[in-house]
């Protein structure tokens, strides 16, 4: 007999048939994971590298520990219901530290503007009130209309869309905040901005401020997302975990353990075994077969549905979804090791850098800065500093490179970039210590990423989330996580999809 052709009978028998098998440990899986350990399921997370979290992994270096990606953390807040990262932990009874920072970003943008997110909200608004006064109403009234939007989620438990009993509950629980989710459902960002502001660098400010966590322009990113963000960062605020990034997932993977849970590394997943239509289990890289009663692809829809899946029998709903969004660029990165006295005084964790509104969405050219080390000095050596400085690239620029034109390249991107942090620091290139660059290519082979993409994004203007795919798929027993479902990118709404999809799955197995 067959491992495709195994009996649903002899799957109940095997010790090793699971109640759910998640496809990565990336921070959307790892939540759908410890949800279900905690409920009593029998789950497996296969991860294709040595460490969990994904792009919220980690990496060591010459004394430094570096975030493989950004070090600005949402979800970490004490109160509401949108602090999802506390809620994910303190589900397998567990806990971080964390340092907050009074600033969430620091932007160095095109004719001189200079301004800083200050975590207190009367502070940021003042600040960007002083740069805009003739649009001292319209600031006031478009970021008023975000805290409707996230006041709306907050005052509900954050799970499946997809669960009519749930939607239920939380509509006579919350009547009011769901008649206002659901009027800025089909809404973008930039529908609301431009209802209150007509300052077009203002307007381009409102992209940027999308931009930098949602990579693309106001008119592209969902009203939901964007009241998410604009006002969480001063509700639950921008909070560090000390230790660094990577202690979240490694303290969702000791919750996961101690839940009866477990996780496997080194494991890479080839293919979603079928049988008939449905989906029950999966065959590794080393020719192992495991079996379960709910398979969940932490994996981008593209690398599940075109290489875990034949392409040739994709689902017509993915077809549509891929006709709607298209991949993101992924990035070039610089983790750098620097003398701290490069750094002026009094600077600020992170910082966006463009020099040309034009450049905003083109290949290297807005510029993502973090100094972790400003928050937890423990992460370097004594007397240095972190700073992680990554911009938006395309893999084709970096993909058929033999190996010595790929270092040669990879070595002139990275003192272009080099030269343009030196306009706020000043002495950066005599203060390097330690210098080690990645590309797209670096992320497709280290996150199994297709191109190194960091998520979805719209191919043209769509009615905000109402195109986003939920956490079930057209193969039935076949569930997605992550990025490229409902609500998206960010480390937050990526938690937020694994507590949709476990929930989902607990109500379909009976939990």
């Amino acid at each position: 007999m067959t491992a495709t052709a195994a009996s649903s009978s002899s799957r109940a028998r095997s010790p090793q048939a699971y109640d759910a098998i998640i496809i990565g440990s990336g921070m959307g899986g790892l939540v759908t994971a410890s949800q279900l350990a905690s409920k009593g399921a029998k789950v497996l997370v296969l991860e294709r590298y040595l460490i969990p979290g994904g792009s919220a992994g980690y990496f060591e270096r010459s004394g430094y520990r570096f975030d493989v990606g950004a070090s600005m953390i949402f979800g970490f807040g004490e109160q509401g219901t949108t602090n999802l990262l506390t809620r994910a932990l303190d589900a397998v009874n567990m806990s971080l530290e964390t340092i907050p920072d009074p600033v969430q970003i620091h932007y160095h943008l095109p004719n001189q503007l200079e301004l800083k997110v200050h975590r207190h909200y009367e502070g940021f608004i003042s600040e960007l009130t002083a740069k805009f006064p003739h649009e001292r109403q319209g600031i006031r009234r478009f970021y008023d209309e975000c805290w409707k939007i996230f006041n709306c989620l907050n005052s509900m438990e954050l799970l499946s869309l997809e669960e009519p009993r749930y939607l239920m509950r939380v509509f006579f629980q919350h009547p009011l905040a769901c008649l206002g989710l659901v009027k800025y459902l089909p809404q973008n960002v930039g529908d609301i901005a431009r209802r209150y502001i007509q300052d077009p660098e203002l307007l381009k400010f409102i992209d940027i401020e999308c931009y930098c966590w949602s990579v693309v322009p106001a008119d592209l990113t969902p009203a939901i997302n964007g009241g998410m963000v604009f006002s969480d960062r001063h509700y639950g605020g921008i909070n560090y975990p000390k230790g660094g990034v990577g202690t979240i997932a490694q303290a969702l993977v000791d919750g996961l353990e101690k839940a009866g849970g477990e996780i496997r590394y080194k494991a890479r997943v080839t293919e979603i075994i079928m049988e008939g239509r449905r989906a029950v289990g999966v065959k590794l890289a080393s020719g192992e077969t495991l079996y379960g009663r709910r398979i969940v692809s932490n994996a981008t829809r593209w690398d599940t549905f075109e290489k875990l899946l034949p392409p040739e029998k994709m689902p017509s709903r993915e077809r549509r979804w891929q006709t709607r969004y298209r991949k993101s660029p992924g990035f070039l990165s610089l983790h750098m090791g620097v003398a701290a006295d490069i750094l002026p005084p009094n600077s600020e964790c992170h910082h966006i850098i463009l020099e040309d509104w034009q450049q905003m969405e083109a290949a290297q050219g807005t510029l993502f800065v973090s100094i972790p080390t400003l928050l937890d000095p423990s992460l370097a050596p004594e007397g240095y500093h972190i700073i992680h400085a990554f911009t938006p690239d395309w893999l084709e620029s970096w993909q058929h490179l033999p190996p010595d034109e790929y270092e040669t390249a990879k070595e002139a991107a990275a003192w272009e970039v080099v030269d343009r942090l030196e306009a706020i620091f000043p002495g950066l290139d005599a203060g390097l210590d330690y210098l080690e660059v990645g590309t797209p290519r670096t992320h497709r082979r280290f996150l199994g990423r297709d191109e190194g993409t960091y998520g979805p994004i719209p191919r043209h203007k769509l009615p905000g989330l109402l195109t986003m795919p939920f956490n079930r798929t057209a193969v039935p027993g076949l569930y997605c996580v992550g990025d490229s479902t409902f609500p998206g990118q960010g480390l937050n709404a990526v938690a937020f999809s694994g507590f949709a999809c476990a929930h989902r799955i607990a109500v379909d197995l009976g939990l």
